[in-house]
Formats: C-alpha cells, sequence, structure tokens
C-alpha cells in the first residue's frame, strides 16, 4: 500500500483513496476477509499520518450490490466513501473472463436491461456514496442492439435522486471495450441530469496508479464538467480541476 502512496505522489496526486473490494461471503477469493477489516483500516490510517504532508489519503470500500450478501459490518464501516459496484448478475461474475463464454448463451439487450436493473435498485438503497464503473457490462465489448442510453435512464435518474456520484473510470481503456466507463453518451446524460463526478485509475497495480489520468480530464471537460467530488467521511467536497 506503501508503493501506491508514493507512485500517486510522483505523478502529483493530491488526494489519493484506497477502495479494496468488501468482503462478503460470496466469491471470497476476490476481496478482503472479515477478519482482514481492522488490519486494512489500520493500515490507511498509519498511511494517511506518515504521507500527511505530501498527500490526503482516503479510506474507503468497493462494495458488491448482490442481494443477500451485502453485510452491515461493511455497510456500517466509517470510512470516507462507498463505492457501490454491480459485477454478478445472479451469481454469474460477469466481468471475470474465466466466465465470458456465458455471453453467447443469452440474448445481449436483456444482459444489458438486466446489468442497468441491478444498477437502479442499488442506487435506491442509499447505502452507497459512488457509482463504481456505471457501464462495466460493455467490457468485453458485446454492445446491445438497444440504445444505451434509453436503458441506463432509469438507472441515472435513480442515481441522481439518491445523491450519488459517479466514477470516471479509465480502467476500460485496459480491457477490450477500450473505452472509460462510463462512455462520453452516458456522461452526457449523468451531466444533464447534473450527477457530479469522481476520477478513479481502479489500480490493481502499483502502475496502473493515475492510469491515463488526463484522458478522463479530457472527456470529462469536452461534456462541460469543471468539478470533481472528493469525500470526507462521506461528505462530498467540490474541487476544480
Amino acid at each position: 500500500m506503501k508503493s501506491y502512496v508514493e507512485r500517486a505522489i510522483a505523478l502529483g496526486i493530491d488526494i489519493y483513496g484506497f477502495s479494496e473490494h468488501a468482503p462478503m461471503d460470496f466469491d471470497k477469493y476476490y476481496r478482503l476477509n472479515f477478519s482482514e477489516m481492522p488490519n486494512y483500516v489500520y493500515d490507511v490510517t498509519q498511511l494517511q499520518e506518515q504521507y500527511q504532508d505530501d498527500i490526503k489519503i482516503l479510506l474507503g470500500y468497493e462494495v458488491d450490490y448482490l442481494k443477500g450478501h451485502m453485510d452491515e459490518r461493511v455497510l456500517n464501516s466509517q470510512v470516507d466513501y462507498l463505492i457501490g459496484s454491480i459485477h454478478f448478475l445472479e451469481e454469474w461474475g460477469f466481468d471475470n473472463p474465466e466466465f465470458n463464454d456465458e455471453y453467447k448463451n443469452r440474448n445481449i439487450d436483456t444482459i444489458w436491461q438486466e446489468y442497468f436493473n441491478n444498477i437502479e435498485a442499488m442506487a435506491k438503497t442509499n447505502y452507497f456514496d459512488i457509482v463504481g464503473h456505471l457501464d462495466l457490462i460493455k467490457i468485453f465489448n458485446f454492445r446491445p442492439k438497444k440504445d444505451i442510453r434509453i436503458i441506463a435512464k432509469p438507472a441515472l435518474k435513480a442515481i441522481k435522486k439518491a445523491n450519488m456520484v459517479l466514477e470516471l473510470n479509465t480502467a476500460g481503456l485496459r480491457k477490450p471495450c477500450k473505452e472509460i466507463y462510463p462512455s462520453s453518451n452516458l456522461l452526457e446524460m449523468a451531466y444533464e441530469l447534473n450527477i457530479p463526478i469522481t476520477f478513479s485509475s481502479d489500480a490493481h497495480a502499483i502502475g496502473q496508479v493515475g492510469f491515463k489520468y488526463d484522458e478522463a480530464i479530457k472527456l470529462a471537460k469536452n461534456i462541460g464538467y469543471t468539478k470533481a467530488v472528493t469525500f470526507e467521511q462521506r461528505e462530498q467536497q467540490l474541487i476544480n480541476f
């Protein structure tokens, strides 16, 4: 974790958030264990103190919205923010390359609709502060025949009503879709609805810290955004970029 912070400092990043995948009783391999939560909090707190003169470090979790598997120990934790995201349609891990053959067995429009129905339901819980990678369902570049904007509109309206923030997540540029999450047409809709944004490199390796940050800034400015959101103890704070 220290190496991630030092990489962020070297890149001139002034606010950096840790967003480890929160524990839950499903798909345990890809996330923290519940027993590791105290150590995670301790490590971030230590880094906040050690680097307080160089960078502001935030504590968060990325939480899978999956009915029957979310845990109050995570949802009620003392953090700066919670990212809500969808990685499963029921028990299908649609963004895992191991399981992407399943796309051939389903109607692509139905998949997209089911995904955005889940995004809408996630927003309506009011559990989360940030929507993670809004259109992750495009990861393997399986695109719907139906207009994506029509599919996503109810979810975006729910995000607005829940006062949530969209992340501009550059990880999509490292994936087969070769596109930032969300796409420019969905980001335009978000801008029209006055939904605020934040920035994420979704770094799973030190070399991915700040990945393509300049492209995310460019996209946001082209749409019309001039401010982004950061957090402190789950309170939104607007900053210029």
